[in-house]
């Protein structure tokens, strides 16, 4: 017969083997939905190295190689050669195991002076920028017959990094001496460990086109930019997803952001339906701004949210969106109007399909505030699916922006 010591470290042994199997498992499953060499993802390019800097080549371009838009761009702004070799280095957000990489529309354009990147290599590494980079993959590329083809290469080894170096070098069909180089994007699939919440959106930040204070609340950050812009937002892992709006012409800009290790912010901004540009400024403690002294705006009627997340293809609301929702009430418990919950979505899936997602959605946060105490008959929910996008769906930044819940109050 076992004794009840006995039993009691059994029991314990088993708990924690069950403990180490989920977490191999955890590592084990790829998910192929996701890009996790993507800025939406929380990507940041730290580093640009090789021959980038006599090419003219920028901290932007380490971003549209990272931006989940497959359609290619002008890599280089001076020509190079057939020894060309530019290096992008980037942190994740956490330890991944990369199974396969993709690059999207590999296509020359017709001009003898440009050509596609022939030769790109993947290295990563445990140990961050200054330990150790082992090769996870490299590929010889070849010009796709048409658009929107993938070539696709597995990793040599699934070994868990942090960071990653790409490395791009010479053409696939070079004709002169010198020549100028195109690219598209790198995508990778794997499996990544949960990402944390960063914390670090408070603060202020200078730089060239950048006068941004940040006040963070969890997940929540209100701030002011530019002189007169107004903005709100919410985090998720490492990315801050926003919407501001100017005071006097009411002129709109969205925003996807992060802190780096060092202090700055880095990310990209949209004024006005312009596409993405590059946003980063380094911490300014002196820096003055209109909503340094002001207490942060309630959320309620007119709010934006993208805190407010759903399982994948789902409108099981997830448990990390619960704080957000219970300011969200709070916002609202006294207001008499008429309340919508409005559901939006990104672009991707049918457009009958993402309608009806939408309006589950819509319909699973005003059961989330009718249980918290709202009023059944002064609350709605309508679902727009993917008819009111606030920013471009070309771009993975663009289609997190638009997967959205607004609350309209009439």
């Amino acid at each position: 017969m076992v004794s009840s010591r006995t039993y009691c470290k059994l029991v314990k042994i088993l708990v924690s083997t069950a403990s180490i199997l989920m977490a191999n498992l955890s590592w084990a499953i790829a998910d192929k939905n996701i890009d996790y060499l993507s800025f939406a993802q929380g990507v940041v390019p730290i580093a640009i190295s090789g021959d980038a800097k006599s090419m003219r080549v920028g901290m932007g371009h380490a971003l549209l190689a990272i931006d989940e838009n497959s359609t290619g761009f002008a890599l280089s702004l001076k020509p190079g050669s057939s020894n060309t070799r530019i290096v992008f280095e980037y942190k994740l957000p956490a330890l991944t195991i990369f199974s396969d990489f993709a690059i999207p529309n590999i296509l020359e354009t017709p001009s003898p002076s440009q050509t596609f990147i022939k030769t790109v290599e993947i290295t990563g590494s445990l140990d961050g920028t200054n330990g150790s980079f082992s090769r996870l993959a490299i590929a010889k590329l070849e010009t796709h017959a048409k658009k929107n083809q993938l070539t696709t290469f597995e990793a040599i080894t699934e070994t868990p990094v942090q960071w990653i170096r790409l490395k791009l070098s010479g053409g696939i069909d070079i004709q002169r001496e010198k020549s100028f180089f195109e690219f598209s994007e790198i995508v990778g699939h794997g499996s990544q460990e949960p990402v944390p919440m960063l914390k670090t959106f408070n603060g202020k930040w200078k730089g060239r086109g950048v006068k941004l204070e940040l006040k963070q609340d969890g997940s929540q950050v209100n701030g002011c930019y530019d002189r007169e812009g107004d903005l709100i937002g919410a985090v998720e892992g490492s990315i801050l997803r926003a919407t501001g709006k100017t005071r006097t012409s009411g002129v709109a800009s969205t925003f996807v952001l992060t802190v780096t290790d060092g202090g700055g912010i880095i990310g990209v901004r949209s004024t006005n339906g312009s596409p993405f540009r590059l946003y980063n400024g380094e911490s300014s403690t002196r820096l003055v701004t209109e909503c340094s002294n002001r207490v942060a705006p309630v959320l309620g009627c007119g709010a934006i949210l993208h805190g407010i997340n759903f399982d994948f293809d789902s409108a099981k609301i997830r448990i990390e969106s619960v704080p957000l929702l219970d300011s969200l009430y709070q916002g609202l418990a006294s207001e008499t109007a008429m309340i919508t919950v409005i559901g939006h979505t990104s672009n991707e899936g049918s457009e009958i399909y993402n309608q009806h997602l939408s309006q589950r959605r819509a319909e699973s946060v005003v059961a989330s505030l009718i249980k918290r105490g709202i009023k059944m008959s002064s609350i709605s929910g309508r679902g727009l699916g993917e008819s009111k996008p606030i920013a471009d769906n070309a771009t993975g930044a663009g289609r997190s922006l638009n997967r959205r819940v607004e609350i309209a109050c009439h």
